[in-house]
């Protein structure tokens, strides 16, 4: 994947400016529109510390997580004042589990994620490059529970004025992406010229986008 290395580096030098300290308002509003039940389980791939995975937890009683950075994942937990069990599985991922919250620390391609009904991403298919982007797809689709859906978040901007992580991921390359699913685009807001993303790299557009996506 993205050089594990990279995101090592950005976690053990504190350098997460990916990182929201609260939860994600388009995660709280756009929610519903996966028509959750409690029952339902969720898979948060590439995780970091998020505030979601908290607010995911009050909602249901499965929430499993990925995520490469031991140190994001002990943070995580240690910030909660959550002192979970962990386990360490195959020699290649560490189980953290405190209630609803299983959080695996490794790769997401190989991590033991059970089949889930619903996928939040805001941070992964964002954080891949573009050649690596149509493996972790097929990965989600393959994690999905029968009528199972993916609420997906991404990004649009010209991919040559800035480069990535977070990369460009727009509306035909989810299209592309997720062409064999039904796909709602729920939502778009287009920074004007002062957003401080478009000063400060000189974007002649930088937008976040919803998705909501869904098997046939």
């Amino acid at each position: 994947m993205q050089d594990p290395e990279f995101w090592h580096n950005k976690w053990a030098a504190n350098q997460i400016g990916f990182h929201l300290d609260d939860v994600n308002p388009l995660l709280v509003q756009y929610w519903s529109q996966t028509e959750p039940k409690r029952s339902d389980s969720v898979f948060v791939p590439l995780c970091g510390k998020s505030e979601d995975l908290v607010w995911l937890a009050t909602k249901h009683d499965d929430v499993q997580g990925v995520e490469l950075s031991n140190i994001a994942v002990r943070s995580f937990f240690a910030e909660h004042f959550y002192t979970p069990m962990v386990t360490t599985l195959n020699g290649q991922h560490e189980l953290y589990q405190f209630d609803e919250l299983s959080i695996y620390a490794g790769d997401v391609f190989t991590a033991p994620v059970a089949n889930v009904d619903i996928v939040y991403d805001r941070a992964a298919l964002i954080a891949l490059p573009e050649a690596m982007r149509g493996q972790y797809v097929e990965l989600i689709k393959s994690k999905l529970s029968q009528n199972g859906r993916i609420l997906l978040v991404t990004l649009d901007y010209a991919q040559d004025e800035m480069a990535g992580p977070p990369f460009s991921v727009p509306k035909s390359e989810v299209e592309t992406l997720f062409s064999d699913y039904k796909i709602t685009h729920l939502y778009r807001d287009d920074a004007d010229e002062n957003h401080p993303k478009r000063v400060k790299k000189g974007l002649s557009r930088f937008a976040e986008e919803v998705w909501l996506i869904e098997q046939r």
